[in-house]
């Protein structure tokens, strides 16, 4: 649904959310250990944990993907931590549409869309190149996974890991897991430059158990590497979200214009063309970020104000869901001579 001024309804509700209740509260949920309960409940109230839920499921009337992403743009630009958390639960809800496993779809995809169940994602220790570093192993009744996922957030805060390992024969193997810590499954917080209080840990996995009811698909390993440049569109609009911020506090200027160049970058690439989009989102994020510590002067290195916290944020974000197109394309933008 429209407003008057033809902007979706659910994208004037997430600038409301951002503005009057995640950014005024971003110092704050920075400097703690997670993203306050009460951030996650609001965004699960106003529908937004379906946001990548089919029609007939999600509440929300966004009429493309640029909307979709100009949401989590939006968000972003409230507070980095809360999104990032949220954002990453969207993958969870996507596998128990499209599972083809029996009872997947009805037992998970309503309580992951209305957000009665939350999500964290672990994938990094399966598509880097090289021997898993989450393995996967048949066994009656399902699989055991050993090994590690280096990068889980949000722990704590999520019920759920949507996890991906690999097996022998390089096929992918993903599902539905309880986070919890077990006999089998244990964690280890990390220390971040920047989200630190997205509670993001290193699992161990030792022979955890994953029932067959739990596995919502089996991906061969090069069919996910050749489809992987089309999902990069979406994490870009985090770096959007962090520029659009510090672009607002410096009242506009020309920034302005590049961060509507950078989205409309963004949203017009082809797979091939992302990783270089995602990489002049995440440089004009960084360069938005040092100018805002540069206008906030010396005030800017104190930890009660939103210019050291955005810098903070924006070199994080240099670094997240990188391939290596984006990393050559940031190191070529960062290394260009300037006048």
């Amino acid at each position: 649904m429209l407003d008057r001024t033809g902007t979706p309804a659910a994208l004037r509700t997430a600038a409301e959310i951002a503005d009057e209740v995640l950014f005024p509260a971003a110092l704050a949920t920075d400097a703690g250990e997670r993203p306050p309960v009460g951030h996650l409940d609001l965004l699960a109230r106003e529908g937004f944990y379906g946001l990548a839920a089919p029609p007939g499921v999600g509440t929300l009337d966004l009429p493309d993907f640029p909307a979709v992403c100009r949401v989590i743009e939006t968000l972003a630009g409230g507070c980095l931590t809360t999104t990032f958390v949220w954002a990453q639960h969207h993958s969870a809800v996507m596998a128990a549409a499209n599972s083809g496993t029996p009872g997947v779809r009805e037992a998970w995809l309503e309580p992951l869309a209305t957000g009665t169940r939350r999500a964290g994602l672990a994938m990094g220790a399966v598509i880097r190149p090289g021997p898993p570093q989450l393995a996967a192993k048949a066994v009656d009744g399902g699989y055991v996974f050993t090994g590690s996922a280096p990068w889980i957030s949000g722990w704590g805060a999520v019920d759920t890991l949507y996890t991906a390992a690999r097996d022998e024969n390089d096929t992918i193997v993903w599902a539905l897991l309880d986070a919890a810590e077990s006999p089998t499954l244990s964690v280890r917080p990390l220390r971040m430059v920047g989200l630190q209080a997205s509670a993001t840990v290193t699992a161990d996995f030792d022979n955890h158990p994953v029932p067959a009811e739990r596995i919502t698909a089996l991906m061969p390993l090069a069919e996910w590497v050749a489809r992987d440049p089309s999902t990069l569109r979406f994490n870009g609009s985090l770096a959007l979200g962090l520029a659009g911020r510090a672009i607002r506090m410096l009242d506009g200027g020309p920034l302005a214009d590049q961060l509507d160049q950078a989205r409309d970058d963004l949203d017009q690439a082809g797979p091939q063309d992302l990783p270089a989009a995602r990489a002049a989102a995440s440089e004009l994020a960084l360069r938005a970020c040092a100018a805002l510590a540069v206008h906030s002067g010396s005030r800017a290195v104190l930890l009660d104000q939103h210019a050291q916290r955005l810098m903070r944020e924006a070199t994080f974000l240099l670094v997240f869901g990188s391939r290596p197109g984006i990393r050559d394309g940031l190191l070529d933008l960062l290394s260009r001579p300037r006048r």
